[in-house]
């Protein structure tokens, strides 16, 4: 069965939501521009099969606009889904105007989730809880109802990520989970288990490490069923068309892989695991 009931659901931490495990990320296709009718196509296919999470941010390109133009016009579509985008500002002000061009641009009173986008470095992390700085930003409009939950995202520096966690009542966290991350220290044995001791919602991206992994031959399906045998609350995984994100929805259905299948797949990256991880900070400790 192609998704509706037969895609998983699972908690979102303590935000309490039941999320479906697999999300359609803001790659892809809704990273791109003037490319309306597809897009659109695209997220009511995902919404039609049963899809409950859908992400975005204003540095993807179109995405929050293709958004806009599904859930302005249907609110009962709107109400049914889990709703995120992001901002990369790093001073209230800043941030606080991102949400309002957010919420115009998608067309809908609040956001689910709203996100500090990619924490890099020790002096972002410092602006963005110094008086004045982004968090503010976010406190205020998870207490005026713009935004239900608030979260953070990061795949530079695991360890800075799990600082940021235990320093701040953050609902949900957005990092790497894939194979080659199984090969390296940092986001799956470090930031992970922060967020588990918080009770995070645990949301995992790269899962396709951008296609690179599947250029080497290694197929998605496996991909998928490997990142969601980690302890996630969903993952997040941009489409280049709809046949693409029907065939993510089957793998999400799939039985998780065995260890034995486990274990080839982490070995045939372990060798390019820093070369996989490209996303990460060059400086890190990788393995």
């Amino acid at each position: 069965m192609l998704g509706n009931d037969a895609l998983p659901k699972r908690r979102l931490g303590k935000t309490a939501v039941e999320v479906t495990a697999l999300g359609l990320g803001g790659e892809g296709l809704l990273r791109t521009w003037g490319r309306q009718q597809e897009a659109v196509d695209l997220i009511r296919r995902a919404l039609e099969l049963g899809i409950t999470y859908f992400d975005s941010a204003p540095a993807y390109a179109g995405s929050e606009d293709y958004h806009g133009d599904v859930w302005g016009t249907d609110p009962n579509a709107r109400a049914r889904v889990f709703l995120c985008s992001k901002s990369a500002s790093r001073t209230r002000d800043k941030a606080y105007q991102d949400l309002q061009l957010t919420l115009q641009r998608m067309r809908t009173s609040h956001l689910d989730l709203w996100q500090v986008h990619d924490l890099r470095t020790e002096e972002e992390w410092a602006e963005l809880k110094a008086p004045g700085g982004a968090l503010e930003a976010f406190v205020e409009a998870k207490k005026q109802g713009l935004t239900r939950f608030i979260g953070i995202t990061g795949h530079h520096d695991p360890y800075l990520l799990a600082r940021a966690i235990r320093e701040f009542d953050f609902d949900t966290v957005l990092l790497p989970v894939n194979v080659p991350e199984a090969a390296l220290p940092g986001f799956l044995d470090e930031t992970i288990p922060a967020a588990q001791e918080r009770d995070l919602g645990i949301v995992g991206m790269k899962v396709l490490g951008g296609g690179y992994f599947p250029r080497m031959q290694l197929p998605a399906s496996a991909l998928i069923r490997f990142a969601l045998a980690r302890p996630v609350s969903t993952i997040i995984v941009g489409c280049n068309d709809i046949l693409e994100l029907e065939t993510n929805i089957k793998a999400a259905e799939a039985p998780p892989l065995s260890a034995e299948q486990e274990k080839i797949l982490i070995n045939t990256l372990r060798p390019y695991a820093k070369q996989a991880a490209y996303y990460r900070g060059p400086l890190l400790p990788a393995g």
